[in-house]
């Protein structure tokens, strides 16, 4: 864990090291991606059966095999406890209403040369949907990727998920018919993308990828960008929490950890005013590490990524929120809401000492998907926009075109596009 003061002389040099450090996997994996790709889009359905015999540890039947049917998950989801679907179910109705509530308007301006320009939203036709299977399964990651597409109004949600020994989470496929996803097949890794992208005789094509992964995921995502949309390319996870010695040294210690155990490569990152309580908050992570079941994963993200940054005053902390730009902002401080006023790049912000980062990833409402690696700077969460396309349209009448035509034309003649300019020129009067 560092330690870093920004009264020391050294700070600026340390700080820039801190933004600066690589947490994503530096092994390459483009040409491993880039040949499972080929294989899908040459062999397709037999080239999935092939990879997930290979990689997930079990030979389904035929390629019928890789779809979960609906008695598949009504019998895995019948054992769930009932608090367990009441829970999920909580979780889906706040996630459901925060998103409904952000479907944008239809727009129709007429403007005082006689034209209306308008604006149209329109749902995407399908969307893939990727979730995590190995190291842990998330079935609020459903939630959060398939309900937003669902309110926008996309018809067709098909998941893959991969499925190591042929076992599914019956958690995840709970939450997926209760997202409303409408197709669920067991196949995961840059083959489950490629299928997703360019579609077998078994999976039709989508138009969006979206969902966590690992770093064949990812890269399978960014070789498919352009044949689909995809959401983004997420790294590792990453909280920046500002608290000062008002808060309980515990309760922020365990929030820090709450983003470290995701795993080795997370980032948590303390910054206090007050030199003590960043002592009793170190103190705290250490005695977390030793009764947390992943206190490994924890205690190796805490060590490697982990950070107490001291300093003088708020404004110095605004600061430097500003340019970390984290996934989550926990702001622990008196008047959070002043304080959120101060922070322009952060992917989520929860404001006071009882509004966990964790009440995010779970019940509150908005999107748990958020931009990483200091994209922030220029990314947003995942919502319903992301689910949506816009298209434009002019409606023109004779005495609009006559009105701001003339213009059209001297700026088409102007770049040598005769054609541009005669085809309104043609329509003016006289």
């Amino acid at each position: 864990m560092k330690r870093l003061d920004t009264s020391a002389p050294a700070f600026a040099a340390e700080f820039a090291a801190l933004l600066d450090t690589a947490r994503e996997t530096t092994s390459r994996v483009d040409a491993a991606v880039a040949a499972i790709i080929a294989e899908v889009r040459a062999r397709g359905d037999a080239a999935l059966l092939d990879c997930t015999a290979r990689f997930d540890g079990w030979t389904p039947a035929d390629a019928a095999a890789l779809r979960v049917t609906e008695a598949e998950i009504a019998a895995a989801t019948a054992g769930i406890p009932a608090e367990l679907l009441a829970a999920l179910d909580l979780a889906a109705e706040r996630i459901e209403r925060f998103h409904a509530a952000q479907k944008p308007a239809d727009l129709a301006l007429p403007d005082p040369a006689g034209l209306t320009l308008g604006m149209r939203w329109n749902a995407l036709d399908a969307v893939g949907l990727y979730v995590p299977g190995g190291k842990a399964s998330y079935p609020s990651s459903v939630l959060m990727n398939a309900i937003p597409a669902r309110v926008a109004g996309v018809a067709r949600i098909a998941m893959a998920v991969p499925c190591p020994g042929g076992v599914l989470n019956p958690l995840v496929l709970a939450a997926a018919r209760r997202a409303g996803v409408t197709e669920v097949y067991r196949i995961g890794g840059a083959q489950a993308v490629a299928a997703l992208a360019w579609g077998t005789a078994s999976i039709a094509p989508v138009d969006r990828i979206v969902g966590p992964g690992n770093a064949y995921v990812a890269e399978a995502k960014r070789q498919v960008f352009g044949r689909v949309g995809i959401d983004s390319i997420a790294g590792p996870s990453e909280v920046v929490v500002l608290a000062d010695a008002t808060n309980d040294p515990r309760h922020v210690a365990v929030d820090l950890l709450a983003q470290a155990e995701h795993d080795e490569s997370a980032q948590a990152i303390l910054i206090t005013e007050d030199a003590g309580f960043a002592d009793a908050v170190a103190a705290a992570v250490e005695a977390e590490l030793k009764v947390l079941p992943r206190g490994a994963i924890a205690g190796e993200s805490w060590r490697r990524h982990g950070a107490v940054i001291l300093v003088r005053d708020w404004a110095e902390a605004f600061a430097l929120v500003n340019r970390l730009a984290p996934e989550h902002l926990q702001l622990m401080l008196p008047d959070p809401r002043a304080a959120l006023a101060e922070v322009r790049h952060a992917g989520a912000a929860f404001l006071g000492r009882y509004c966990p980062e964790a009440l995010g990833d779970y019940v509150a409402g908005p999107n748990h998907v958020l931009p990483t690696g200091r994209t922030a700077r220029f990314a947003s969460g995942l919502s319903v926009f992301d689910f949506l396309k816009r298209t434009t349209w002019v409606e023109a009448s004779a005495e609009g075109l006559a009105a701001i035509g003339p213009a059209a034309v001297a700026l088409a003649e102007a770049e040598g596009l005769q054609a541009h300019a005669r085809s309104v020129a043609l329509r003016l009067p006289g």
